[in-house]
């Protein structure tokens, strides 16, 4: 970057650091919970003091030193920790497919299981979603970190995006997975810019942020999972979509009698 670019990059972040705290909550969502221990801040001391403990096993999907040195090894240095990519690298100990967990490492043999920045990237989130709840051993600790709003990256293979909510439906609880902590952190300011539709030219973005997380604990084992067999009600929490106009949720008509 030129040297006057860095200087009106830094009168802006010193501009923006004086007047942000002003207008910066006027685009954060209020039904959109912030993370706290989970947090993208937050959660390497978290998981830390859960797992690296003598004895336990920890697991690490999208281990490979991609934007910095990993410090996996150091956090969990009283624990034994293994590093799996797709690709070989620094900090990698397994090569292979998240898709296909099972194919590396046998059922239940994992005290934490834990990912960062990588949910975007696969292809089927959802299987290994699950493929990682097997790896869980009952009373374990998984954890996902991926991005809610965030610059397209690595494409082609740059598939989803997701919400607390979205991370909330991929380990549900009729799969065995007690959700301890899901949210969202980093939050950020954002605007259409002028390639946009005219309507929507210049205008501002609320509700954006950076990273989604979840924390939870498997409290017990599922022989087999089925997505078709789930209750839409229980995937979301008994939660339902806002209804038109209006605070209140809007029933199905009930079925004309016979």
């Amino acid at each position: 970057m030129p040297s006057y670019k860095k200087l009106l990059f830094a009168a802006y972040r010193t501009f923006m650091r004086c007047v942000g705290s002003h207008f910066d909550h006027r685009y954060l969502d209020p039904q959109a919970p912030l993370s706290e221990r989970a947090s993208h801040g937050r959660h390497l001391q978290t998981l830390s003091r859960i797992g690296n403990h003598p004895g336990k096993r920890i697991l690490e999907i999208g281990s490979r030193e991609v934007t910095g040195r990993s410090v996996a090894r150091e956090i969990f240095a009283e624990a034994k920790y293994v590093g799996f990519d797709y690709y070989a690298g620094a900090n990698v100990d397994v090569v292979g497919d998240a898709h296909r967990l099972t194919d590396y490492f046998a059922p239940e043999s994992f005290d934490l299981i834990y990912s960062r920045a990588c949910f975007e990237h696969f292809a089927m989130p959802w299987i290994v979603a699950e493929e990682m709840i097997r790896l869980l051993k009952p009373g374990g600790i998984l954890f996902v970190e991926t991005h809610f709003s965030f610059s397209s990256h690595e494409r082609p293979w740059h598939f989803f995006q997701f919400s607390d909510m979205g991370l909330r439906v991929l380990f549900p609880e009729p799969f065995g997975i007690e959700c301890l902590e899901a949210g969202m952190s980093n939050p950020m300011i954002g605007r259409f810019s002028r390639l946009a539709d005219e309507y929507l030219r210049y205008r501002p973005i609320a509700g954006l942020y950076c990273h989604s997380e979840f924390l939870g604990r498997k409290v017990r084992s599922v022989d087999r999972f089925d997505w078709r067999n789930q209750a839409l009600s229980t995937l979301v929490q008994d939660t339902r979509y806002p209804a038109p106009n209006s605070g209140d949720a809007v029933l199905p008509p009930e079925r004309p009698a016979p």
